[in-house]
Formats: structure tokens, C-alpha cells, sequence
């Protein structure tokens, strides 16, 4: 599963969010903070599992989960260099306008 597709839902997003923010969460203290079902939130973080975005620890009859660091430092280079892409054409915008409006007093004239 591709990590931008896992993170295009509302809750997979939040759950790794909380993560980010409150550390390493059981399933269980995860579910509690959603009024959805337990297999539903099971679900969102089997996606995520599989996104590679969460890393699980089994202890005993529990699975803690945490954010997956190096998926998330892919994530921010992914959105670094579209963010640069982006610069790269408002940049050339920009010195379009700036060449059109240096030209225009010429031809008012």
C-alpha cells in the first residue's frame, strides 16, 4: 500500500498524527479515542501497517504502535521537492509579470 494513499483518510490521518504527537499507543488506547468500531480502527492501522507508516510491537496480548520514522521523512522530501517544484514555477511567474510590466509603460507611450 502507498503511503499517500493510506494517508488520504481522515481517521489513518489522525491516528498517525496522535502518534506523532503522544508517542507509542496500544490498539486498544488508539480505539478509545474514536467513536468508531475496534475492527475499524484494527483496520485503518493494518493499512497503515502496510503503508509502512506505523511500526508494531507485540507485548504479551497487546500491540503498541509508533510512527515509523523513515517512512515519514519520505513523506517530507516527497513534499519538499513538489513544494520546490512549485517555487521553481511561481519564480518564472513572477519574472514573466515583472518583464511584462517593465515593457508596459513603453507601450503607453
Amino acid at each position: 500500500m502507498d503511503a499517500f494513499h493510506a494517508l488520504a483518510e481522515p481517521t489513518r490521518r489522525q491516528i498517525v498524527e496522535m502518534l506523532a504527537r503522544e508517542g507509542a499507543l496500544t490498539a486498544g488506547d488508539i480505539q478509545a479515542r474514536f467513536s468508531v468500531s475496534a475492527p475499524a480502527i484494527s483496520q485503518h492501522l493494518k493499512v497503515l501497517r502496510e503503508a509502512n507508516l506505523v511500526q508494531v510491537e507485540k507485548r504479551a496480548q497487546q500491540r503498541i504502535y509508533r510512527v515509523n520514522p523513515a517512512a515519514m521523512v519520505e513523506v517530507e522530501e516527497w513534499a519538499k521537492r513538489v513544494r520546490q517544484q512549485w517555487a521553481t514555477r511561481f519564480d518564472a511567474l513572477d519574472a514573466l509579470l515583472r518583464a511584462e510590466q517593465a515593457k508596459s509603460p513603453k507601450e503607453s507611450d
